[in-house]
């Protein structure tokens, strides 16, 4: 009988779907946790610890190499990772914020219906300037 290793946790079942796509694809068979209560409440991910992904036990090395091989970062829409315009770094990552009156009003909507936000402007920041751009 295997045994069942976790290998990765994400806050939302997309990421978790993707990446079980790509080791799936690879023949690695994947399962996962939380995901079905996750979908039903986006809230709850923090409670629960994420959707966490299991592989079996001898599989774990091969999943690993898999994940160290998807970049960490942003890409644009060839894949290519993005370049911070203020220092050229990239380590850039998609952030989304807050800062007018719509995206606010949207918050405290979805914060009364717990539903996910209707309308969020989404930025990139580098990690190594905290340049948004």
């Amino acid at each position: 009988m295997s045994k069942f290793q976790q290998i990765a946790t994400y806050q939302y079942s997309l990421e978790a779907y993707l990446i079980k796509g790509k080791l799936e694809s690879e023949g690695i068979e994947v399962f996962l946790q939380n995901e079905n209560t996750i979908n039903t409440d986006p809230l709850l991910s923090n409670a629960l610890g994420g959707v966490k992904v299991f592989v079996h036990s001898e599989d774990v090395l091969k999943s690993r190499q898999i994940l160290d091989s998807i970049p960490k970062y942003a890409v644009d829409n060839k894949g290519e990772l993005l370049s911070c315009p203020n220092c050229g770094s990239q380590h850039v990552n998609m952030v989304t914020t807050i800062k007018d009156v719509k995206s606010f009003l949207a918050f405290i909507y979805a914060l009364f219906t717990l539903s996910m936000p209707l309308f969020t402007k989404q930025r990139y920041k580098c990690e190594s300037c905290h340049f948004e751009f």
